[in-house]
């Protein structure tokens, strides 16, 4: 399977967290993953979190890399695979999930993370740390024709969150953004 790398500086301010959708949401597109399809929702929601916890919660600049499946013209079958997400931050503080009360405004992005990807977690590396997020990509046309967990058939399936990638998956596909360059944090 072919993969595409995509990569994008991120600076500390909040406002980047706009940028960093509207500049996913073209990726998605020149992929051929169209702006209304469930993963595409779901991708900008996850990258808009972990791109959110990089910038709030660190002060930091930030690196977002997507690690796309080529899609196969209209047509002609392609396999199933996985897109990655990474965000990657100066910071060597571990990312940790809070515990949000009812009227909490925040304290939530990582158990929306954990919810919504198949595999999720993080590690330290040169100059900082590496969160990453994996989401499983069907063939096209391709549902889940039976339902694992009560849900409609044809729905996306439960999550599974391991912290730890399957082996396989995006194996060796990596990118050390922080020997990336100067720019790469500031």
């Amino acid at each position: 399977m072919q993969v595409l790398l995509e990569q994008l500086e991120i600076g500390s301010d909040p406002t980047e967290v706009g940028r960093a959708r509207r500049w996913a949401r073209a990726r998605l597109a020149g992929s051929g993953v169209d702006a209304d399809e469930p993963l595409a929702e779901t991708l900008i929601l996850l990258i808009s979190e972990l791109v959110t916890n990089a910038v709030v919660h660190t002060g930091c600049p930030a690196v977002l890399c997507m690690l796309l499946p080529r899609r196969c013209p209209a047509g002609v079958a392609h396999e199933a695979g996985s897109v990655r997400v990474e965000v990657a931050d100066a910071s060597s503080r571990a990312p940790r999930r809070r515990l949000a009360e009812g009227e909490d405004t925040g304290g939530r992005g990582l158990e929306l993370v954990s919810g919504l990807a198949d595999r999720w977690g993080w590690e330290h590396e040169p100059g900082g740390k590496r969160v990453w997020c994996e989401l499983d990509t069907a063939p096209l046309g391709a549902v889940d024709p039976v339902p694992a967990n009560g849900r409609e058939p044809g729905t996306r399936r439960e999550a599974r969150v391991s912290g730890e990638p399957r082996a396989g998956v995006n194996a060796g596909v990596r990118v050390n953004v922080a020997g990336a360059g100067a720019g790469a944090f500031g």
